[in-house]
């Protein structure tokens, strides 16, 4: 290229006066070449400043990129740091899965409670009478109603055909060996809580809710032990709340509930998106610590000092309620139970008839072979109304 070769747009040999005339025949040389190159790649004859443009461009993507890829490096050794800090300063308060999975149940079940009590509130607001900081707490099975209320729904579903009877028989099994051990077994908590989330996975959760107000009238209804329903309304009596606490379904639990006139319930809660059921629970089924959990979380959201409140139940499995509470009471109390209530100098009521002969030392055996004969007939009986449907 000569000397006399149109300078390039965008070249002022003025901004360097040092130039030589071959530096200058040089410059011009490599502006020309990336100019040519440009017209190659992109079809165009793109002038300097497009393509210094161009080249800008390209390396203000290039530092975004590269930052970006540094940030995310900067937030993974944070999220580990962060993780390794709290895994050393958990020490013995490091929760398992299954603590994690109860804590979860418990929050879930105050917040369906919250949710279910706001949308019942009166226009006028709380009665002027009310205890505001007192409560009650009830478990369900077996202290409010005789036997099993997940029992009793599954009846109901089963007449319905949802579940067979042969599916109830083993739940009475189950809640048989649970009375006379006073201990859940937790392969059959697991095998009944599989054989629920099937059966309510992808129905609409207002069916569930139907049915608990269909089944509650044919199976639950002549259940309610009359001692323990005197009991609840002599805290409503009070302008006390009164809140079931149960590892029942909350729709069962707060048909219950409400039937009965009480505050509300504390029960399982199962997933649900846009009001179908995704056939996973929240947390875990609602019992033993997760009841605790759901308790105080609910305490915090209505103002309750739990010194001034009261718990129910039958279970030893319910210690960690009865225990948070400033006044526990075990009602038709397992074994274990009665012992701990002794022991801690607990109040117990017993309103069951047809186990009296247990207070007066009849052995285990007979009461198994009772059980097993009852269990026997109800099963002929079941049958028998399974093949007349």
């Amino acid at each position: 290229m000569s000397k006399d070769a149109p300078e390039p747009e965008g070249y002022d040999p003025d901004r360097d006066p040092e130039h030589t005339d071959s530096e200058h025949d040089e410059v011009v040389a490599h502006v020309e070449e990336g100019r040519e190159l440009a017209a190659e790649q992109f079809g165009t004859l793109l002038d300097a400043d497009e393509l210094n443009e161009e080249l800008l461009d390209r390396d203000s993507a290039e530092r975004e990129v590269a930052d970006l890829e540094r940030q995310a490096l900067l937030d993974e050794e944070e999220n580990r740091r962060v993780t390794q800090w709290l895994s050393e300063r958990a020490g013995k308060f490091k929760q398992s899965a299954a603590e994690l999975r109860q804590v979860l149940a418990g929050e879930a079940s105050a917040n369906a409670a919250i949710e279910s009590l706001r949308a019942r509130i009166p226009e006028d607001g709380a009665d002027p009478g009310a205890d505001l900081t007192a409560a009650a707490f009830f478990d369900v099975d077996n202290t409010l109603v005789h036997g099993a209320s997940i029992v009793l729904f599954a009846r109901g579903l089963a007449s319905r055909k949802y579940f067979s009877y042969n599916d109830i028989a083993k739940f009475a099994w189950q809640q048989a060996k649970f009375r006379l051990t006073g201990r859940e077994n937790m392969d059959d908590v697991a095998e009944g809580r599989d054989k629920a989330l099937s059966f309510i996975a992808g129905r609409p959760t207002a069916e569930l809710v139907a049915l608990g107000e269909e089944i509650y009238d044919e199976y639950i209804a002549d259940k309610i032990w009359p001692g323990t329903a005197a009991l609840a309304q002599r805290h409503i009596a009070a302008g006390q709340q009164v809140w079931l606490v149960t590892a029942t379904p909350v729709e069962l639990a707060q048909t219950i509930a409400k039937r009965l006139g009480l505050t509300g319930a504390l029960g399982t809660v199962a997933e649900s998106e846009n009001g179908i059921f995704t056939g996973r629970l929240v947390g875990d089924i609602l019992h033993g610590p997760g009841k605790a959990h759901a308790i105080r979380a609910l305490a915090v959201r209505e103002g309750l000092n739990l010194r001034r409140c009261t718990a129910y139940s039958d279970s030893y499995n319910d210690v960690p309620m009865l225990s948070l509470v400033g006044t526990a009471v075990a009602i038709n109390p397992d074994s274990d139970l009665k012992e701990v209530a002794r022991v801690r100098g607990w109040e117990s009521y017993d309103f069951r008839t047809a186990r009296k002969a247990a207070k007066y030392g009849v052995t285990t055996a007979a009461v198994l072979g009772a059980t097993a004969g009852a269990g026997a007939v109800a099963t002929k009986a079941l049958r028998g109304r399974g093949a007349g449907d």
